[in-house]
């Protein structure tokens, strides 16, 4: 390469030079998809084709549309259907989003030549409701849709809401009856009902697994139960807790229901002091861990203190709980004392009171414990390296403010990454913020 560009340099001729450079470069792109002859024109046109498939499922949706315009061929493989069993529209009104929106003439060409290579779709809608109308309606024309995957996302509020309900029913049972394969759901925020499950159950029993619906009004424990009951597939169920009910977790815990893999569960307050929540029974989740004993329970608290009576007065076999708001002592002390299959607890606050006693305790119980994360709250140093010498290695990952510890005679905080470093067998550091 060295000789070709000297002689280049000595010769002044302009097309000769252009002539030579364009064959070393040629020769580039012959080592890079194994074409050997030096002298060989390589042509993008060309390129063999499962390497311009390969380049246009890298490219982001924009630039794969303008590199379908290059020519005939490229344009050939850009319909190609493994390059939209995947797609993602997004929906947006320009002023009030920052969302790129799907072009319509674009969205208008995959409804016409691609609805049934579309497998696993999601649509992602800013806050206006003439973008959840507009999912809506690109919904409604998937007839002859194979859908497998299917996700309905608002990014700021829960735009879906805005729709009218029986228009928003009427385009998601479209989908349930055509696609026959539904495997996984994620509509939350939305005007789901009763009635839209049983069509989703009647056509797609046999296949769904997965399920994530939390925050649906419309839908009551009646509708789970139909889930629950028909789909013996099921291994993954996201729900607001004002659904789970004994009668829930009985069903699924019957002899036909597959293992359970997944139950998360949203427990959610907007108004203080204004919602009572109900208690599930211990031989409830008993009668669903004997029957699914791997089963991950996670529960996500948005609570106000005085709102917490009604949970863990009694064993419950959760395994993940996150605190988005402050959380009692108290209620720490019952998670230490109730919860022995607790995995991985994160608080976001509590208070200005040490929580020493709850962490050691919650140590000593919780034999599973691998991850915890501190927030908001106050821990001394000694108690600190206290629960972390209890639980040791199993520790992986343990986030923590500095603000949180609490220096005591013993320990500097100099001192404390060095003490809790040892008792983990890694090196560790408090964090800025937690990393969750």
């Amino acid at each position: 390469m060295k000789r070709a560009r000297q002689k280049v340099g000595v010769e002044n001729e302009a097309p000769q030079t252009s002539q030579k450079s364009k064959k070393q470069k040629t020769c580039l792109y012959g080592s890079v998809f194994g074409e050997s002859d030096w002298h060989t024109s390589m042509d993008w046109g060309s390129l063999p084709h499962h390497v311009i498939l390969r380049i246009f499922q890298f490219l982001p949706l924009v630039d794969r549309a303008r590199a379908s315009s290059v020519c005939r061929r490229w344009n050939e493989i850009f319909h190609i259907p493994d390059l939209w069993r995947r797609f993602e529209f997004e929906l947006s009104q320009p002023a009030t989003s920052y969302l790129k929106s799907t072009h319509p003439d674009l969205i208008q060409q995959i409804i016409k030549r691609h609805a049934d290579h579309l497998q696993y779709v999601s649509f992602k809608v800013d806050s206006s409701t003439e973008s959840a109308e507009a999912a809506c309606n690109i919904l409604s024309q998937l007839v002859n849709c194979s859908i497998k995957t299917l996700g309905l996302i608002s990014t700021a509020k829960p735009s879906f809401m805005n729709v009218a309900k029986a228009h928003f029913a009427s385009a998601l049972t479209v989908v349930f009856v055509n696609s026959k394969s539904l495997s996984s759901i994620k509509i939350d925020d939305t005007p789901l009902d009763d009635p839209s499950l049983k069509v989703l159950v009647a056509n797609n029993s046999d296949t769904l697994k997965l399920l994530k619906m939390s925050s649906c009004p419309y839908v009551s424990p009646a509708g789970i139960l139909c889930v629950a009951d028909q789909c013996h597939g099921l291994k993954e169920l996201a729900l607001n807790y004002y659904i789970l009910s004994d009668e829930l977790l009985l069903a699924l815990s019957s002899e036909k229901h597959v293992d359970l893999e997944h139950l998360r569960i949203d427990v959610v307050s907007e108004n203080p002091g204004q919602v009572e929540f109900h208690t599930i029974k211990k031989q409830s989740w008993d009668a669903l861990v004997k029957h699914s004993p791997k089963v991950n329970i996670v529960m996500y608290f948005f609570l106000y203190e005085e709102e917490f009576d009604a949970f863990f007065r009694e064993e419950t076999p959760v395994t993940h709980l996150y605190f988005g708001r402050a959380v009692s002592k108290a209620m720490l002390g019952r998670i230490g004392m109730n919860c022995p299959r607790l995995i991985e607890l994160v608080v976001c606050a509590n208070g200005l009171q040490p929580l020493d006693d709850e962490l050691i305790r919650i140590a000593e119980r919780c034999k599973n414990l691998t991850a915890m994360g501190l927030g908001e709250c106050e821990v001394t140093c000694r108690g600190f390296i206290e629960f972390v010498k209890m639980c040791g290695g199993r520790l992986t990952q343990l986030s923590i403010m500095e603000e949180v510890l609490i220096p005591d005679n013993d320990y500097s905080l100099d001192r404390l990454h060095l003490e809790v470093s040892k008792h983990l067998g890694r090196m560790w550091f408090p964090d800025m913020m937690p990393t969750w």
